[in-house]
């Protein structure tokens, strides 16, 4: 798992292409190298939200690393949090080193808390959809692998569910993606943060390699397909 190498006593092995380039990309200034995943232009979802509800929703959502996962949401207007943590396994398995085991049932996630007066529930998964992640990829995102990085929408509630299904049928209907989504829709039984030092990761460490290498095209891909819902400035986890 190629991120390991951001904290001590990880497998270097894994990481050697990762901080080749992220070495180069900073000695000739490129902002980043053309390593992540292409953004797929796709149709909002035909089935959403009924009507904006006055309060603040929730969505919980894993794509890979969260560290992507949160950055990108975090700057999409209308987003007033979006928390990295654990979800799919149980509470007393929701630590980084036994979740990147991947055996705690757990994948690395993202809650969203939003105003769906400015964003919709299916808003948020046409941007999760299209250029936070690749959903075709199975167990996997980019460089890293193992059942913590599935992609997955945890539901909160039979709408969320009917919303989620409804729209992964309907972009392997369009033809949009090269081949079926992996995307998988399970219940939300519980929310795990993550620990402090993941959170905001982006923001704290825009020159690491592997935030160069994967991430910072996810943000520059939201604001060329989304430019009405970019904000610059990102929401920060509070923590």
């Amino acid at each position: 798992m190629i991120k390991h190498m951001y904290k001590a006593a990880r497998p270097l092995w894994r990481t050697s292409i990762a901080s080749l380039l992220g070495i180069i990309a900073m000695v000739f200034g490129v902002r980043h190298i053309d390593a992540a995943e292409k953004p797929v232009v796709i149709s909002p979802p035909a089935i959403d939200e009924p009507k904006p509800s006055s309060r603040q929703e929730t969505a919980v959502l894993a794509g890979g690393c969260f560290w992507g996962i949160q950055a990108v949401f975090q700057h999409v207007k209308g987003v007033s949090q979006a928390l990295s943590g654990y979800a799919g396994g149980a509470a007393t398995t929701a630590h980084y080193d036994e979740v990147s085991t991947g055996t705690t049932g757990h994948a690395e996630s993202v809650k969203i808390t939003y105003d769906p007066s400015q964003i919709t529930y299916g808003q948020l998964l046409q941007i999760y959809f299209s250029v936070a992640h690749d959903p075709t990829q199975r167990n996997r995102q980019g460089p890293d692998t193992g059942t913590q990085y599935r992609s997955t929408i945890f539901v909160l509630n039979g709408e969320q569910r009917e919303i989620a299904q409804a729209y992964i049928a309907q972009l392997n209907k369009s033809g949009a993606y090269s081949k079926p989504l992996a995307t998988t829709v399970e219940d939300l039984k519980g929310f795990y943060p993550a620990e402090n030092y993941h959170q905001d990761y982006l923001v704290h460490h825009p020159h690491s390699p592997y935030i160069v290498i994967n991430d910072l095209p996810k943000i520059d891909n939201l604001a060329k397909v989304f430019g009405a819902r970019y904000r610059e400035k990102p929401v920060l986890s509070g923590t």
